[in-house]
């Protein structure tokens, strides 16, 4: 009888008492600091964790402009979810939303001076926040294990997609 690789069986059976234990602990510990992180953002600069990687997006992108359908792959939503949140940030003058030239139908989503100025003030601290919340929590080694697991997982979660 021969047995089956440890890479074959891990496919096939269910996760250990212990793996589920480690599972739920990343879960569970990646909720309430997601959570804690996005209050701290609201509190600071009344900017959601959603209008900030938005805004993020847009400073980082080409004359601080994208298409919506090339903003909603960046940051990982779905076209429709993202249409809704740029309507509400550009009743607040955020972003504005303009035609593509060039592609009919299409949309660019532009960063407005108002939306710029809000991100330059939220990002201090947000940036104190993560330092406070998670950085200062972890030893170097395990800041550098927890950028090698991250990185893992995205390799093997492969490149974002909508679900």
């Amino acid at each position: 009888m021969t047995s089956a690789t440890p890479e074959r069986r891990r496919g096939r059976q269910l996760p250990t008492a212990e793996e589920l234990r480690i599972w739920r602990d990343f879960v569970e510990t990646t909720e309430v600091l997601t959570s804690r992180v996005a209050a701290r953002l609201q509190l600071d600069s009344s900017l959601s964790s959603g209008d900030y990687a938005v805004l993020l997006a847009l400073t980082e992108a080409p004359d601080q402009r994208m298409r919506s359908s090339a903003l909603a792959a960046h940051i990982g939503w779905e076209r429709s979810r993202l249409s809704h949140h740029l309507g509400r940030m550009e009743r607040r003058g955020l972003i504005r939303r303009e035609e593509c030239p060039t592609v009919p139908r299409g949309a660019e989503v532009h960063l407005t001076p108002s939306g710029a100025e809000a991100f330059a003030q939220a990002t201090f601290p947000h940036l104190r926040a993560i330092r406070e919340l998670f950085v200062d929590a972890l030893t170097p080694d395990q800041l550098r294990a927890a950028g090698d697991i991250a990185a893992a997982l995205r390799e093997h979660l492969g490149p974002r997609h909508e679900e």
